[in-house]
């Protein structure tokens, strides 16, 4: 059974920063492109950032562009999301996802197998 756990969501002040975790249990993350998303409140869930499985390409989102870093340790089965600058427009509640087996590196929903309960991030004004 594959599980994707998400921590370290809070509130944090409008130019703060967050780290979010995202342990896997069930798969092994290496073999599997990962990604991240988040839905606010009102809005359809929507792609952050993903990462590949193999050299570590990675794929952003343009409001996250030069904020926000995607890694991996494959060594702890876990991918990280560090948040920078943050924007009270970034607000959400953020999703990991584990990539479809063999799929390409991808912005949509549809190409994610497995995801996480998500944790809440909250940015202040």
């Amino acid at each position: 059974q594959v599980q994707l756990v998400e921590s370290g969501g809070g509130l944090v002040q409008a130019g703060g920063s967050l780290r979010l975790s995202c342990a896997a249990s069930g798969r092994t993350i290496s073999a599997y492109n990962m990604g991240w998303f988040r839905q606010a409140p009102g809005k359809e869930r929507e792609f952050v950032v993903a990462i590949s499985r193999n050299v570590d390409s990675t794929l952003y989102a343009d409001s996250v562009k030069g904020r926000f870093t995607i890694s991996r340790d494959n060594a702890k089965n876990t991918v990280y999301l560090q948040m920078n600058s943050l924007k009270p427009e970034d607000t959400a509640v953020y999703y990991c996802a584990l990539g479809r087996t063999f799929g390409p590196m991808a912005r949509t929903q549809g190409m994610y197998e497995y995801w996480g309960q998500g944790t809440q991030v909250t940015v202040s004004s």
